[in-house]
């Protein structure tokens, strides 16, 4: 069952894919998850070996490229594009020293600056990895599905609603041409939740009544400015920690939580939110004007509500889970269990592969998209990634300004974070948010 939707309404999209997912786990072996090659449309003469391209040399787009040649051997990494020389070559040291022969990037194949991403688009690469800050995603998406690669897109896949339309738009372009994009938001790839889920689906839990999703957790890294940085080097070098580049944690991180309830709901989204948030621990310029904590109740067409929670602070008690309540019990999707009337725990057994280990969804989402392209069944799960991205960013509006944010005004809503040029030069910071003051746009 398709994924696609040809808008942005929150309810159109009702039913759930049923697709064969490939298995999840904790440690892979790329003899154990190897996608047996089979029809590669769109080789012609080429070799059977796909050829990937990393665009964004931070740790989890060097992590995703040891990821991608996990889930099959017969791949290369052979391009690699950055901002900075400077991670460029970190990040390439970092991946040969664990791909080994798969590693193949000549340093003319090594692309710097601003243009990175085009550059590396005019080579002869078949996949692109996109793991820039979130920002940059939907306009490098749109960039790599018009030079006809296939794509696996990071989550978020944008930061403000003109990024989501531009994602949206993007998709609809790969399915005429019949390219794939795959989304990072991996945990639709584990073989754990899929069974959690499809049980809340075939009606175990009876109808859905309340979710509640958190990401609880202590501080982050962060990179104190150099004298020699312009503002641009800074911010980017520092991008967590500014809205234009992440999102927000709410948009950066917890999209993840929110995704699994739009699963969970089968792809239906909300039709209005209000939040709460502010900065307590993080105030210091170091930590750029996003908020350290959120709390973000969403509210459905059928009277269901999501209390999403998130906080990055120091010295606090972490939580990361995602709870649903029904009428007839209550499944922990972390733990993988439902009780109730009837009561379930998944086996971990059941998801070991032949090896004895069990199969990563950070690989296995990998390994989907190259079997994709070897089947020519071209995949998307673009449209509901910029839809789960889009929620998130609903939250960070209903927080920020204090108002209640409908489906339909976050969708249309004109509030472009993009800077006026890319250039390493000054640019300025925009104030830290206060509820009641600040304008939703």
């Amino acid at each position: 069952m398709s994924d696609h939707t040809e808008d942005l309404s929150p309810n159109e999209d009702k039913s759930v894919s049923r697709r064969t997912f490939l298995h999840q786990a904790g440690t892979a072996t790329a003899a154990g998850l190897a996608v047996a090659p089979a029809v590669w449309a769109g080789a012609g003469n080429k070799a059977d070996t796909l050829r990937v391209g990393l665009i964004g040399c931070g740790s989890r787009g060097s992590g995703a490229a040891v990821n991608a040649m996990q889930a099959d051997p017969n791949t290369q990494l052979v391009a690699l594009a950055d901002v900075f020389a400077d991670k460029l070559k970190a990040s390439a040291d970092r991946i040969k020293k664990t791909i080994g022969n798969q590693y193949a990037v000549d340093p003319s194949q090594e692309f710097v600056g601003f243009d990175a991403c085009e550059k590396l688009l005019k080579t002869d690469v078949d996949v692109v990895l996109l793991t820039t800050p979130p920002h940059f995603r939907p306009a490098h998406l749109k960039q790599a599905i018009a030079a006809g690669k296939h794509v696996f897109a990071e989550k978020p896949v944008a930061v403000d609603a003109p990024g989501v339309r531009s994602v949206m738009e993007t998709c609809r372009l790969a399915r005429q041409k019949r390219l794939s994009i795959m989304s990072g938001l991996m945990l639709r790839y584990s073989k754990a939740m899929q069974e959690t889920v499809n049980r809340i689906h075939d009606g175990q839990l009876g109808k859905i009544v309340t979710l509640q999703t958190n990401y609880n957790i202590n501080g982050l890294w962060s990179h104190p400015r150099k004298s020699e940085w312009s503002d641009m080097e800074w911010q980017l070098r520092n991008w967590y920690y500014f809205s234009w580049l992440s999102g927000g944690q709410l948009v950066e991180q917890h999209v993840h939580g929110l995704d699994l309830m739009s699963w969970v709901m089968q792809n239906e989204y909300p039709v209005q939110c209000f939040g709460l948030g502010g900065r307590q621990s993080r105030t210091d310029p170091l930590y750029g004007h996003i908020f350290d904590h959120h709390a973000i109740c969403y509210e459905y067409s059928g009277g269901q509500r999501c209390f999403a929670f998130c906080r990055q602070q120091d010295g606090t008690d972490i939580d990361t889970s995602q709870l649903v309540f029904g009428e007839k019990g209550t499944a922990d999707l972390n733990r993988n269990t439902l009780s109730g009337a009837e009561t379930w725990r998944y086996s971990r057994a059941r998801g070991r592969n032949r090896n004895g280990t069990q199969d990563l969804p950070y690989v296995q989402e990998h390994a989907a998209l190259f079997n994709s392209i070897r089947t020519d069944t071209p995949l998307c799960n673009g449209e509901y990634a910029a839809k789960s991205s889009l929620m998130a960013i609903m939250g960070r509006m209903a927080s920020y300004t204090g108002k209640n944010v409908t489906w339909d005004e976050a969708w249309n809503s004109k509030e472009d974070l993009t800077p006026k040029e890319y250039t390493f030069g000054p640019l300025s910071i925009a104030p830290v948010a206060q509820p009641g003051k600040t304008r939703f746009y």
